[in-house]
């Protein structure tokens, strides 16, 4: 390869990667899948919840406040022993899980589904699994993807409001295109909820900053070394801040080439979260996988044939014993398991390999929910896998859930007589948002017809 060709490959895929945010039906399954699964777990251990993460938990709040002064680690129910904060706190968490999951605001709200996530888990390190590390992790990296822009209330948002001012712009020339431009990008100016909703989580932050104990630091203990908490959610809020100004004065500041500026960083940014959430997958599997070919019991193909007999492991005793029973099926299972984890990373060569292992991995985790009694973990694994899936498999499943949401909708009554359904012209406005862009500031200039594709998938 020549030294011109090089160096237009490589100016080829920085512009791939600062025209367009890739992946976003993959990274939009990420955000569903993992806020439904945190948002259910939440709802079933709601009985629970102060034996788990509260007042009455095993683990004590001063036996917590003394870890976390030890380990640095990030969690606001530290700040207060009262079961009012403690209740507050796990009902702020379902509330952003659920708006994270719907994709509402998802810019702001995939910041409050981090901090709640990293809130309860924090306080009580010892309750949980290796799904509750994956899903830690997934909540800091999802903060820097934008997965609002397809399946999510900011895509139906932004549909409808292009949709409209394609309308209103229909037979007014130039004059009019303009306008629907405009009116397709949004006015910031008339946005009043999404200026609401950044006035408080500031003045939120700036009570935390204030009177938060232990204090959240600038300079350390923050998700990147050298960087303290305050630091890094006062910057987010910050640039949340930028972005709504530069899109107000984005003609006035140097041409548009602020804006221009921004919009590149926001790609890059996406992609690199993305990049590193497939290789945080390869590094569970591979790591998973090597690991265990070091194990005398799965280098003799009995590994599986202990947790089965586990009563604690065992939510169907007679069907675990069924299988256990079988020297052939436990031999094949364990063999099967080491395999397939140690080879998931380099089955990324090839797609129609990688694809087909992906599709035995997820019933696998399948098989570790029924089997095992581990929902929670084997869904969190299930959507981490998405990452890897094809584009045109997601765009379908999508199609066929909006479809059948819009049989249901147009079937239900509503109120005023031979008017249709809510599934009516609201919903054909928003059916098809998972091809639009959309978040918290609207949608992007520099987007490139490259998005909707992951280079692994």
């Amino acid at each position: 390869m020549s030294v011109a060709t090089w160096r237009g490959s490589c100016a080829a895929a920085f512009a791939r990667v600062t025209s367009a945010s890739l992946g976003p039906y993959q990274t939009a399954a990420i955000r569903i899948g993992l806020s439904f699964t945190w948002l259910f777990f939440l709802v079933r251990e709601w009985f629970n919840s102060q034996e788990l993460y509260g007042p009455d938990a095993p683990w004590s709040w001063e036996l917590a406040r003394r870890l976390i002064a030890d380990n640095h680690a990030f969690t606001v129910l530290v700040w207060s022993g009262a079961g009012w904060w403690f209740k507050l706190v796990y009902l702020f968490a379902m509330v952003s899980a659920l708006l994270f999951m719907l994709g509402w605001r998802t810019r702001t709200t995939s910041v409050l589904y981090m901090i709640g996530v990293l809130s309860l888990q924090n306080r009580s390190v010892f309750v949980g699994d290796g799904g509750d590390n994956v899903l830690h992790l997934m909540a800091i990296y999802t903060v820097f993807t934008r997965c609002g822009e397809v399946w999510s209330l900011d895509a139906r948002r932004a549909a409808r409001r292009g949709a409209a001012a394609r309308r209103g712009a229909a037979g007014r020339g130039a004059e009019g295109r303009s306008a629907a431009a405009r009116g397709a990008a949004g006015d910031p100016r008339r946005d009043v909820t999404g200026i609401v909703l950044w006035a408080v989580c500031g003045a939120g932050l700036l009570a935390a900053t204030l009177l938060a104990d232990p204090a959240l630091t600038w300079t350390d203990h923050g998700p990147v070394p050298g960087v303290g908490w305050a630091a890094a959610l006062w910057a987010v809020w910050l640039l949340h801040g930028v972005w709504w100004l530069v899109r107000v004065r984005g003609a006035a500041l140097a041409g548009g080439q602020v804006r221009a500026v921004l919009a590149a960083f926001g790609h890059l940014l996406h992609n690199a979260a993305l990049l590193v959430i497939m290789g945080e997958v390869c590094l569970i599997y591979g790591a998973a996988g090597w690991y265990k070919i070091q194990g005398s019991l799965w280098q003799d193909g009995t590994a599986l044939y202990y947790p089965l007999h586990l009563d604690y492991f065992s939510p169907w005793p007679a069907l675990s014993h069924a299988l256990a029973a079988s020297g052939v099926v436990v031999l094949l299972l364990s063999y099967g398991t080491v395999a397939a984890q140690a080879a998931f990373p380099f089955t990324l060569l090839n797609r129609r390999v990688k694809n087909v292992l992906l599709v035995l991995m997820m019933f696998e985790h399948l098989g570790i929910a029924v089997l095992l009694g581990l929902p929670f973990f084997s869904l969190v694994m299930i959507f981490v896998d998405a990452v890897f899936l094809p584009t045109s498999w997601l765009r379908r499943g999508g199609e066929l859930v909006a479809g059948r949401a819009r049989w249901v909708a147009e079937r239900v009554p509503v109120g005023v007589p031979g008017q249709r359904g809510v599934g009516g012209a609201d919903a054909d406005a928003g059916a098809n948002a998972g091809t639009g862009a959309a978040s918290d500031a609207g949608p992007d200039p520099g987007r490139g017809p490259g998005r909707d594709r992951v280079r692994a998938g």
